[in-house]
C-alpha cells in the first residue's frame, strides 16, 4: 500500500491511507495542551536546582539539602518524560516526510498514541509543578462528632471512627485513640450495626504523610438510612463532623517550629488557661476522686480542649497542648487559605470546601456511597464502612479531585500574572 502525504494547512497533515484520511497535528508539543511556557521554565529551574543540589550532596550530606532534594525529585523525573514524549513526537513527525513508506505508515500508527502519552504528562508535570500543602509530610488527628440528626447522628459517628480505624489498620498505619466519649444521655442503647453513642471521638495516625491521605475527608458526612427505631420504616438523614488536623507531637517540637513566635505553630503559653477538674463518667473509682482532668483555653481564639481520658494529670495535659497546638495551627492555615481565595477572585473560590458542605452521602437503602466533589458513586456500601477496597476507589477519587483543583488554582494564578489587566477588569 502506498502513503502519500501533503500538506493541508498550517499545523496539520493529510494523509490517504487507502480510502481512509487521516489528520493528524504537526504542531509542538505543548503549544496548545501543554502548560504555559512560564510554568514550563519553572520546571526547568527547578530541575535544574536540583541536579545541583543533588550534586553537592555527594561533597557533603546535609538533611536540608537532602529534603529539598526529595521535593524536586518528582518535578525533575516528570519534565525528563515529558521531554522525551516530546522528542518522540517531533522524531514521529519528521518521519512523515520520510521516502520510506514502511516509516511513514509507522509514524502514523504511533502519532496518536505518543500524543495521548504527552498529553497524560503535560497534566503529570503541571501536578508535580503544584505546591504541597505545607502539612502533606505530616502525621495528622481525625476528629470525629456528631452533626445534625439527634442520636442517629451519634451512632453514624461511631460507624465513621470504626471505618477510617479498619481502613488505616488494613493499609498498615499506626494509630492511637486519643478520645472516645460516649454521650451520657444515650445509656446503654445501641445503633443498627451495634454502634456507640458516640459524643466525640479523636484518632491520631502516626505515620508521617498521613496527613496528606486523608485531608480531603474532611467535612460533614451524610447518612440517609432507617434507625432502629423507626417503626413505620421512613429513612432518617443524619450527618457526621470530620475535621482533619495536622499532628504536632512534643518530639517534633524543633521541626514544627513551636518556639518561633512567627510560625503558625507557635503558641505563647501565657496566652492559654488551663484548669484542672475531676473527670466525669465511666471510670470506676478514679471518676470524681482525682482531680486528673485538664481543660485548656487558648484565649485569642477562644480555642478550648479539653482531656480526660487518662487517670494520669499529666498524660492529659500532653495530649490537650498536642491538641490545642494542632487546631490553633489549621485555624491560622485557613485563614491564610481564606485569604488567598478572595484575592484570586476567580470561579476557582466556588470549589472552597468548608466544614459545613456535605461532602459524602452514604445510603444504606441504596446500597451507595457518593462522594459529590469527584462525583464518584459506588456501591456494596458495606465494604465502604468496613474500610475495604471500595472506600479505597472513594478516596483515590477526591485526591484525583484535588491534585486537579490545585491544578486549575496554578493555571488561574499564571493567567492572572500574565495578563494583569484581565485581573482588573473582573475587579
Amino acid at each position: 500500500m502506498v502513503l502519500h502525504c501533503r500538506p493541508l494547512s498550517p499545523g496539520q497533515a493529510g494523509y490517504i491511507l487507502g480510502q481512509r484520511k487521516v489528520l493528524i497535528s504537526t504542531r509542538p508539543a505543548g503549544h496548545r495542551h501543554g502548560p504555559p511556557p512560564a510554568l514550563l521554565q519553572r520546571a526547568r529551574d527547578l530541575t535544574s536546582e536540583h541536579a545541583r543540589l543533588a550534586a553537592s550532596l555527594s561533597d557533603a550530606f546535609d538533611t536540608k539539602t537532602a529534603k529539598r532534594v526529595g521535593e524536586l525529585s518528582l518535578v525533575a523525573a516528570a519534565l525528563a518524560e515529558f521531554d522525551a514524549a516530546h522528542d518522540s513526537l517531533a522524531e514521529l513527525r519528521g518521519l512523515l516526510s520520510s521516502p520510506d513508506a514502511e516509516l511513514r505508515q509507522l509514524a502514523v500508527d504511533e502519532l496518536d498514541a505518543t500524543t495521548r502519552d504527552a498529553e497524560a504528562l503535560v497534566h503529570k508535570l503541571t501536578a508535580a509543578l503544584t505546591p504541597r500543602h505545607p502539612f502533606a509530610d505530616m502525621p495528622c488527628l481525625l476528629e470525629f462528632r456528631p452533626g445534625p440528626g439527634g442520636l442517629e447522628g451519634r451512632y453514624f459517628t461511631d460507624s465513621l471512627f470504626r471505618m477510617y480505624k479498619q481502613y488505616l489498620s488494613r493499609h498498615g498505619f499506626r494509630v492511637r485513640v486519643v478520645k472516645y466519649e460516649l454521650a451520657d444521655s444515650a445509656g446503654d442503647s445501641t445503633g443498627a450495626a451495634k454502634e456507640n453513642p458516640l459524643q466525640e471521638a479523636i484518632l491520631e495516625v502516626e505515620d508521617p504523610g498521613s496527613y496528606d491521605l486523608l485531608r480531603g475527608e474532611a467535612g460533614m458526612h451524610r447518612v440517609q438510612r432507617i434507625p432502629v427505631t423507626e417503626s413505620k420504616g421512613r429513612t432518617h438523614t443524619s450527618a457526621v463532623a470530620l475535621w482533619v488536623l495536622p499532628s504536632f507531637p512534643e518530639s517534633n517540637a524543633e521541626e514544627a517550629d513551636f518556639d518561633d513566635p512567627e510560625s503558625i505553630f507557635y503558641i505563647n503559653p501565657a496566652e492559654v488557661k488551663q484548669e484542672v477538674m475531676r473527670a466525669r463518667g465511666a471510670g470506676g473509682q478514679h471518676v470524681n476522686k482525682t482531680e486528673s482532668a485538664v481543660r485548656l483555653t487558648h484565649i485569642p481564639t477562644g480555642t478550648t480542649v479539653s482531656m480526660q481520658d487518662s487517670r494520669s494529670q499529666v498524660r492529659n495535659r500532653a495530649s490537650a497542648w498536642q491538641l490545642l497546638r494542632s487546631r490553633v495551627a489549621q485555624q491560622r492555615r485557613e485563614e491564610r487559605e481564606e485569604l488567598a481565595f478572595s484575592l484570586r477572585n476567580s470561579v476557582l473560590a466556588k470549589d472552597k470546601i468548608t466544614r459545613a458542605d456535605k461532602i459524602r452521602t452514604y445510603n444504606y437503602s441504596q446500597d451507595r456511597c457518593t462522594d459529590h466533589r469527584s462525583g464518584l458513586d459506588v456501591h456494596n456500601l458495606p465494604d465502604v464502612l468496613e474500610g475495604g477496597e471500595t472506600l479505597d476507589r472513594v478516596i483515590k477519587s477526591v485526591r484525583e479531585w484535588l491534585v486537579a483543583r490545585d491544578i486549575r488554582a496554578m493555571m488561574a494564578e499564571e493567567d492572572a500574572k500574565a495578563n494583569p489587566e484581565s485581573g482588573e477588569k473582573k475587579a
